[in-house]
Formats: C-alpha cells, structure tokens, sequence
C-alpha cells in the first residue's frame, strides 16, 4: 500500500538510546532536559530567537489567540486544515474568510484590507504546502489598521524566505511535528515569537500559567511536549537535510513526468521544503477518476484541504469561490522518503494515460 505520506523512523536504537536518558533521569514530562536540548537544537537549526515545545500543533494556536488577547473578528483563509478555523471559534473569536490566490493558494492579500471592520484584531493566515503568504504586504496591512498577524506555518519545517525563516515572520508563528510533517516528534508543535515579553507570556500559558513550582503568573493550560515525543524529535532531526534532499528527488520527478496539470506556484525568494506535492485537475470528476484508478492500483493520495473551511457547519454566510474551486479538484500525491521510482513512474503513468 502505497499512502499519501510515510512516517520517517530513525534506526530505532538511536531512540532508545535518547530516550534512556528519560528512563534514567526517572523523568518524563514537565520540561525535561530532552525538551530543553531539542528546544536549543531547533533554535540553531531554524536560526530563531525562541521556541516553545508543545504536545501537539493545534494548542499553539489557541495559546496565540488567547495571549494576544484577541476578540472579535479575526481574519483568515478557508483554505487550511480545520484547525486553523477552529481554533478562533474555540478562542471565542469570529473567523472571517478572506479568499485564496489561485497559484499560491496562500490568503490573497489584496483581499483583506475590504474584509477588516472595527471589530478586526488579527489575521491569521496558513502557509500552505510550505508556500509563504505575501508576508511583507500583510505585514504592512496589520501595520496600516494595528492588528496581530499569526501564521500558521504547520507545513512550515525549514523554509525560508528572503534568507530568514518563515517562523520570523508575524507576531507569532505556530508548526506542527505532528508524525505525517517532514520533521516530527510523534505528536507535537512548536510555537515562534521574536519578541521577549511576548514569548514569556505564551510560555506560561502553555504550562498551566505557572510562575516556579508554588506561584502563577496567570491563566494557562497544559500544552507541554514530553521527553517521550523530544526523544523522538532529537532521533529524528539528524536525519533532517537527508530527508529534505530526497524529498526533493521527488518532487523533481513528478515535475518532470506529469503532464498537463496545474502545479502549486512557489513564491519568489522561497527556500521550499517539499513537504507535499499537490496538483489541480481540471474538474472535480477528473479528480475523482484519477483518484479511483489510483485507489485501485493501491495508490492512496489525498485530497488535502478539503472541503473548503467556508463550508464548515459552524460557519454561516461567507463563500470564497476561489477556494471551493481549488478545494474540489486538488489532491496530494504520495511524497515521503525512500519513495521509489518505480512507484513515481507509475504513479504518474496513471494519471497521464487517464
């Protein structure tokens, strides 16, 4: 069976090996030291001032949202993962859609000044494929009206843009390690600021609001990664340039064997980490045909996003065509590492005889 994505193991000797560590200290959640190392290691890794390590990559968000002390409306894309929509309803808070660019799939920018009312206080936009959003114009909208920008960059893992990470784009980013990601800890996610005193902030409030072992400096919850998951991380993240690189291979080789589909547009000045590998067909029923034959080959690709987040039963009264147009005829191809060319070849035969 061939999925959409493989999970990358290290030898599993060198995770036990970490993870002895753990059983030795008779520690294994509540920020250990292998929380703290992959904390260090990540920072130097992805170049950022700070990080916080999480259990999963959905709790970032809602930390972001409630330490920003965001209300109202927040501006957003309907083309991401649920998560992203959920996590402001969950926080109390409005999403209002903003439609996509067609080529980059990203929130269209031009779009989001006639969205913003009195009641706007952030924009949160996806990255998506690992696409960066038109990141300077948001910025200087956010700027223009002093509102937060948030990015959620799940997909996110080394890309960079104009030479810096993406993660040092907007008020905060967030990311997902969840074990499908190209980096990952099992289940986990991680949060990135630039700013000092906002970083303290997001920090308490990922650990139940604590101020030592017998103060707290205000509301937080548990969204702490374990030694268990940072062992897995710590394993993983060695092998992060190797996986990058063969991932490249094959990205390269479906872009040089399709043919005749619309192919994700890579902003300028992006240091991509193939982390997916998306086409757009012509119409949902080409989709679904391909999908059918591939399915019965024992191919599975995804269709990822869909549907369209403005279509959600909790959401009422907005509509982005664009987005309900790309999210009935896109589908992700099998893109992980090891993948083998036969399987490439044939994937892709497939979808050409079809």
């Amino acid at each position: 069976m061939i999925n959409v994505t493989k999970t990358f193991l290290p030898p599993q000797q060198e995770y036990e090996a970490i993870l002895k560590r753990a059983w030795d200290a008779g520690w294994v959640t509540n920020r250990g030291a292998l929380v703290q190392e992959l904390e260090e290691k990540l920072k130097a890794y992805l170049n950022v001032p700070h990080i916080i390590a999480t259990t999963n990559g959905t709790l970032p968000l809602q930390i972001t949202i409630k330490a920003l002390g965001l209300t109202g409306e927040i501006i957003t894309t309907p083309f991401s993962y649920v998560a992203t929509t959920s996590s402001i309803v969950w926080e109390g808070c409005t999403p209002v859609f903003v439609d996509i660019h067609p080529d980059y799939l990203t929130i269209d920018e031009t779009k989001i000044e006639t969205a913003i009312t009195p009641k706007t206080s952030a924009i949160l936009a996806t990255h998506v494929f690992g696409n960066p959003c038109a990141v300077e114009a948001i910025e200087a909208i956010a700027k223009k009206h002093h509102l937060k920008v948030i990015y959620d960059a799940a997909h996110c893992f080394g890309v960079t843009y104009k030479g810096k990470s993406i993660f040092q784009y907007g008020d905060v980013s967030t990311c997902s390690f969840h074990a499908t990601k190209l980096f990952h800890t099992g289940e986990g996610g991680a949060i990135f600021c630039k700013d000092e005193e906002l970083h303290k902030k997001l920090f308490y409030h990922h650990n139940f609001g604590h101020d030592g072992p017998e103060k707290f400096y205000g509301l937080g919850i548990n969204a702490k990664m374990s030694e268990l998951q940072a062992a897995m991380g710590l394993a993983v993240l060695p092998y992060i340039n190797k996986i990058i690189k063969d991932r490249k291979r094959v990205v390269l080789a479906y872009q040089k064997s399709l043919r005749g589909l619309k192919q994700l547009k890579i902003r300028e000045n992006t240091g991509w980490n193939y982390a997916y590998f998306p086409v757009i067909f012509n119409n949902e029923e080409e989709l679904l045909r391909v999908k059918n034959k591939l399915n019965q080959n024992n191919i599975f690709p995804r269709r990822y996003f869909y549907p369209s987040l403005d279509s959600l039963p909790y959401i009422q009264d907005q509509i982005c065509p664009v987005s309900r147009d790309i999210s009935s005829k896109i589908m992700c191809l099998p893109l992980y590492y090891g993948i083998k060319p036969k399987v490439i070849y044939d994937i892709c035969n497939i979808i050409n005889i079809l």
